[in-house]
């Protein structure tokens, strides 16, 4: 089955990302399958085109009640007849909501899992032509997720009331025992799994140690222009205080957290929305299942419990694949309060719970590239020597030789294990090189050892750091239990006994850090004016409509539109995200605005390797051109055209791909089979900025780079040109 025509009407878009089109058709099949997806990848697709391609309903379960009418405004907007059912809704909203899905009228509904799974409920969806059910948030049925919810657990008697009804269960964050957790849960049968890439190459990742953390989340919120952002707090009284101070300098901001009353989170939420408020404090209760695309900056005003939940916070910026910023404010006191809070649980989840703090810290505290820490922590290696998105590549951190610094540590490790018999911990290992006069230190004689007071010469916090990168180095280990007790390894024994010159990197200062001017991943130049204008008139039309902004376009959609200046529907269809039915609803309005700005402004041009509507071009090739044309469209190879011709191979490539963009050739099998297109494609998608030499290297160097501007012409051509 052809779905781009599908795509296109709907969804307003020519290709699918990476594994949409493979995951829908399993789905079009009949087939369970489980779609692990970073935020922003384009899970959803995956379960409302076949919602529209096939006979029936698909139930959506979506645990957030709040975000389902944006949900489904945004389905409608498009012309996708989709509904929902939860308790916000009237008697007689409700009621006519039933009565059309007796009578088949949607091919979507979403619910939350309690609802779904009332006996009231399935007795009644026992009548209706489910095609299929998407359960969305599926980590949430596992507990060893990281946000498990009981009443997920309800979701696997679905398999017995519809033994018959496919099943897709998605999330954008899960390990591999969670994978497994929500098969077995929802009881699916021979699932095709799915796990794209975890990698937002449109994030960039900062580290910046918490100084006077208040004037830096200011500092750096100001600096974001009119963006808006969520700042994640450990705790509701933060949120709360951090709201307020923030609105009485200037920004709009509101808190949202659980000691809120629901109709509170819910207007703050819809306010942010909206875009009616630019910041929200939240704790981690904000933020599953977001559907705003224009999320500029997460901040962590304070230090996530683990990796996973870091991962799912951050990805709730740049849905939308535009640049954003994700800023971490480390201090090693956040480690302190976080392992107090973990002493009053259960010793088994204790244990689980150190582990992943431990990670989070090293996260936090190295010197290598921020993504390929996290990358790995989900399985995936990123393998670039430079993510070119991070403090640690753009500006990598100093280091310094510390052999002796490490000696003297890991001898002190040493030492007292050889007096007490047993290990100590951190603390106690850096007040000993300290020569601090403790208790504890007195009470082991622990004064008597040679290496007490040998360390005078550092803070307490810096011998910290320096224990828990010889952790980070595998020099010492700690044993799991509440004693976090220290001890070295074997490759720290060897160290300590043939003083192996060991490297370790410099804390980082508190400075004043400036926005990164380089290109950014994703970004999209554009006019800056005419954007604003259009955020403007998206702004009005959404409030006519009482829907959020994005619902009526994204913001990829606007900076195309004040990049390309169209100025007829036939190029505005042209523009990323304009389906059939927001042609017909929004073009006349959004042209007249454009052209009414092209009357007092001059049209500006932006470089680009693929400018998604280029200016047309001069129709005539040149001699040596319409020779090699000539040879071309004899049947000769590029190869034969070059010896013959006595030119190297990519002159001959350079006279094709003005042939190209002229209409001359249309014959892409002359260049490639389909699998060698696929291959391309799929590298073009990855390289977000387009540089040939890195699609090139990702390809394995096996195409000419002459090739691969033949390959992008031809793109460009069906993206000016669409059937």
């Amino acid at each position: 089955m052809d779905l781009a025509p599908t795509l296109k009407k709907h969804f307003g878009y020519d290709e699918f990302r990476p594994l949409q089109q493979k995951i829908i058709n399993d789905a079009l099949a009949g087939r369970d399958v489980l779609v692990l997806m970073p935020t922003g990848g384009g899970k959803s697709l995956c379960f409302q085109l076949p919602a529209l391609t096939r006979d029936g309903l698909t139930i959506v379960v979506s645990p957030l009640i709040s975000l389902m009418k944006d949900q489904v405004d945004a389905l409608q907007t498009s012309g996708i007849p989709a509904t929902y059912l939860n308790s916000t809704l009237d008697r007689q909203g409700a009621v006519a909501r039933w009565r059309g899905l007796h009578r088949g009228e949607y091919r979507m509904l979403y619910v939350a899992p309690e609802r779904l799974m009332l006996d009231m409920f399935l007795e009644r969806a026992v009548n209706w032509n489910i095609a299929q059910f998407a359960i969305d948030e599926a980590h949430c049925i596992s507990e060893w997720g990281h946000d498990f919810r009981p009443e997920y657990r309800e979701l696997k008697k679905l398999r017995t009331h519809f033994p018959d009804v496919p099943m897709m269960a998605l999330t954008a964050t899960a390990t591999e025992r969670v994978r497994a957790d929500i098969v077995k849960q929802l009881k699916l049968r021979e699932p095709r799994c799915y796990v794209a890439s975890f990698n937002r190459p449109n994030l960039a990742y900062r580290v910046v140690p918490k100084a006077a953390p208040y004037e830096q989340l200011l500092q750096f919120i100001r600096s974001q222009l009119n963006d808006s952002g969520i700042v994640y707090c450990a705790s509701r009284k933060s949120a709360d205080s951090l709201a307020r101070n923030l609105s009485e300098d200037g920004i709009s901001a509101k808190p949202y957290h659980a000691g809120l009353t629901s109709a509170e989170r819910t207007k703050n939420q819809e306010a942010f929305l909206r875009d009616d408020v630019r910041v929200i404090t939240a704790t981690i209760a904000f933020g599953m299942g977001i559907n705003k695309p224009n999320v500029r900056f997460v901040v962590h005003y304070d230090l996530p419990k683990n990796l996973e939940s870091y991962y799912q916070e951050t990805g709730r910026a740049g849905r939308d694949g535009l640049p954003s910023e994700c800023v971490l404010l480390f201090s090693a006191s956040d480690v302190a309060k976080q392992l107090h809070f973990i002493d009053e649980k259960s010793e088994s989840e204790a244990r689980i719970a150190r582990a992943q703090l431990q990670q989070m810290v090293h996260y936090a505290e190295t010197r290598e590239c921020r993504r390929v820490t996290l990358l790995r922590y989900f399985g995936e290696e990123y393998t670039k020597p430079s993510c070119e998105g991070c403090d640690n590549c753009l500006t990598p951190r100093e280091t310094f030789d510390g052999t002796i610094a490490a000696q003297k540590f890991l001898s002190c490790v040493h030492r007292i294990h050889a007096k007490s018999g047993f290990g100590f911990g951190l603390n106690h290992i850096a007040d000993v090189l300290r020569g601090a006069d403790t208790e504890a230190i007195r009470q082991r004689s622990h004064n008597e050892l040679s290496t007490y007071g040998i360390g005078r010469e550092l803070k307490r916090d810096a011998w910290q750091a320096i224990g828990r990168e010889l952790l980070r180095l595998g020099l010492i280990e700690s044993a799991p239990g509440k004693f976090a007790t220290l001890s070295l390894t074997p490759a720290g024994r060897d160290a300590l006994r043939h003083r192996t010159p060991i490297t370790l990197t410099k804390q980082i200062e508190v400075v004043e850090q400036s926005r990164d001017q380089k290109a950014r991943v994703g970004a999209i130049e554009c006019d800056e004016v005419l954007f604003e204008r259009l955020r403007d008139l998206r702004r009005k039309l959404a409030d006519e409509r009482n829907v959020p902004a994005y619902v009526i376009f994204s913001d990829v959609s606007l900076r195309e539109m004040a990049r390309n200046y169209p100025t007829i529907a036939t190029e505005f269809r042209r523009i990323p995200g304009v389906g059939e039915q927001k042609l017909k609803d929004f073009a006349e309005t959004f042209l007249s605005e454009i052209k009414n700005y092209l009357v007092g402004n001059p049209r500006r041009t932006f470089s680009s390797l693929l400018d998604p509507l280029p200016p047309p071009r001069r129709s005539r090739l040149n001699d040596s051109q319409t020779e090699t044309l000539r040879r071309f469209q004899k049947g000769e190879s590029i190869d034969q055209i070059a010896r013959a011709r006595g030119f190297v191979a990519s002159t001959i490539y350079a006279h094709l791909l003005a042939a190209i963009e002229r209409g001359k050739i249309a014959e892409r099998d002359r260049f490639f089979t389909l699998e060698e297109e696929k291959q391309i494609a799929a590298a073009f998608r990855q390289i977000s900025d387009g540089k040939l030499v890195d699609v090139s290297v990702l390809l394995g160097n096996k195409y000419d780079i002459g090739l691969l501007r033949i390959f992008r012409a031809f793109a460009a051509r069906r993206v000016v040109n669409p059937s």
